[in-house]
């Protein structure tokens, strides 16, 4: 991190700025290099919102009226403005035609570096071509009109952009996946050993064929009970398995009692 960028921070938070400031003081700042679209864009969205849209103005008329040295200051404040005039809040362009004077100002813009050079230049040229802007209404809404389509065929792009990354395979899959023909050859063993030893285990037993277990089980036994039951000798049987006889019916107990006391064709 740069000193002006740690700089810039401590600031921010001994001042408390708002997240619209800050943001406004970082594409603002004293370093060499210009405003990101992408951080423009983003204070653009943020012009729509009130409360937002006063904070920032009031940041960016801060920085136009800067001093001689900070010159970069002076001249990201007139390229952040000309962005949000065109694809920021309509209030941008009004507040601006208001304090049109402020702009006009820097078209004398003078700051001559110490070795000699006028940085002042690309202030006045820019001043010149916001007041030229500003003024003509016409050219400002055709403007306008073309740089929000612009925006909105970028943020099309950005999206399905972040869609086709993210549709790709995981971080996950990307490390599994061989990265070389012998780590691709050791990954084939390794499935076609656990596909074998997968096959070579009996299938393990649900609960349909737990109870089909059982109900066999069930039935061997009483078969064994009967097969024993039946190879026992009389004695040996118990009193619950005698085979029952029926009583004789009450003529064959009349018969019974007529019965001679000897057989027939005997005699005394």
């Amino acid at each position: 991190m740069s000193t002006s960028s740690l700089r810039r921070q401590v600031k921010n938070i001994v001042h408390n700025y708002s997240e619209a400031e800050i943001k406004v003081r970082e594409a603002t700042s004293n370093d060499p290099w210009g405003p990101s679209s992408s951080l423009m864009s983003e204070i653009a969205d943020l012009t729509y919102n009130v409360v937002a849209f006063s904070e920032i103005m009031s940041m960016v008329w801060r920085r136009l009226n800067d001093h001689g040295k900070n010159w970069r200051h002076v001249y990201k404040a007139m390229t952040l403005m000309e962005y949000l005039i065109k694809t920021g809040s309509e209030r941008v362009s009004q507040q601006c035609k208001e304090n049109m004077y402020a702009v006009q100002t820097l078209k004398d813009f003078q700051y001559v570096d110490r070795d000699g050079k006028d940085q002042g230049v690309n202030v006045r040229e820019k001043a010149k071509q916001l007041v030229a802007l500003l003024r003509d209404e016409d050219r400002l809404r055709e403007e306008r009109a073309h740089a929000l389509k612009t925006k909105e065929k970028l943020a099309q792009t950005a999206t399905a952009s972040s869609a086709a990354v993210g549709s790709g395979p995981p971080p996950e899959a990307e490390q599994a996946w061989p990265q070389s023909s012998g780590e691709e050859e050791l990954q084939l063993q390794l499935a076609l050993a656990m596909s074998k030893e997968e096959a070579d285990q009996p299938p393990p037993c649900g609960p349909e064929d737990d109870v089909q277990l059982q109900l066999a089980l069930s039935l061997s036994r009483e078969e064994h009970d009967k097969v024993r039951a039946a190879s026992l000798p009389a004695r040996h049987r118990r009193w619950g398995s005698w085979p029952q006889v029926p009583a004789p019916h009450s003529s064959q107990r009349r018969e019974l009692r007529t019965l001679p006391t000897e057989p027939p064709g005997l005699e005394a």
